[in-house]
């Protein structure tokens, strides 16, 4: 039996990239195993890890990433295949919070002129 492990990320914006690369993973070995980061790790990017070494490395053949995360774990190549898959193309997470956020500031701009207009409006009254 192989299992898979990838340190999946956030998925906090779950989008089709996420799912596609589960899939791709998932092919990879019989069973998949997916890491989530917490907002705890998200924020200090260091993670001290509870099981010990040897009970992990006996669980997995292959840890798999996303292709940003090549070079990072290259130290565990010694116990178990490191394989990076590239990212599917034009789906981004950054990318989808980037435009959130100019939608969101472009209507905040409206609202802020829109307000202006009504306080000239009344103040001509």
């Amino acid at each position: 039996m192989t299992t898979v492990v990838t340190y999946g990320g956030t998925f906090d914006l779950f989008h089709i990239g996420h799912v596609r690369l589960l899939k791709r993973l998932r092919g990879l070995g019989d069973r998949l195993v997916v890491g989530l980061s917490s907002d705890e790790f998200n924020s200090v990017k260091n993670k001290n890890a509870i099981i010990p070494y040897e009970d992990r490395r006996e669980n997995a053949s292959i840890f798999a990433m996303g292709a940003d995360w090549i070079g990072k774990f290259d130290d565990l190549q010694d116990v178990v295949r490191v394989v990076s898959l590239s990212r599917t193309q034009d789906v981004s997470t950054t990318e989808l919070k980037t435009a959130s956020s100019e939608i969101r500031n472009e209507k905040n701009r409206q609202i802020q002129s829109l307000a202006s207009h009504l306080r000239r409006l009344i103040e001509k009254l």
